[in-house]
């Protein structure tokens, strides 16, 4: 169910497996299909893995969109499309109940960063994303379409 109010989210896109960009394309369409209306996008930036060892370089970027889901059904349609597109394993697993994290090589990955201006603090959703001021990756593309939103 969705709220009818329109909702700014800005995600955060990410791949180091196949062809990275074209990844990241695909996500951009289905998040425009599934999620909302993506209003922005960043240019694409190459990047190193990080939080684990890796030989493939990521393709990271940014979108703004807007759509009507509320923050958890945003997370379950992101993971919805990750799954659709291949990706087999998160990067956060329970343990003990206690949420543990696991980075690996990933077909695609689609962070929540910001939803309107509001916090989300449960097990399974934080919003702000906690590590985004912490990685380049993630800042870099969304400081463009942030930008881009002030002009």
């Amino acid at each position: 169910m969705t709220d009818r109010k329109i909702h700014t989210v800005y995600l955060s896109l990410g791949s180091n497996l196949g062809d990275k960009e074209e990844n990241l394309r695909q996500a951009i369409e289905k998040i425009n299909e599934m999620v909302g209306a993506v209003v922005r996008q960043s240019s694409f930036m190459t990047t190193q893995p990080w939080g684990f060892e890796s030989n493939n370089m990521f393709v990271n970027g940014a979108v703004c969109c807007e759509t009507s889901l509320t923050p958890h059904q945003l997370l379950r349609v992101t993971q919805k499309i990750e799954r659709e597109m291949g990706r087999t394993r998160k990067s956060i697993v329970m343990v003990d109940g206690q949420p543990q994290v696991d980075y690996h090589d990933r077909i695609i990955d689609i962070d929540i960063l910001l939803y309107d201006d509001i916090t989300v603090d449960t097990p399974t959703l934080k919003i702000p994303h906690p590590l985004m001021h912490e990685r380049d990756f993630v800042m870099v593309p969304l400081r463009e379409i942030w930008k881009e939103q002030e002009t």
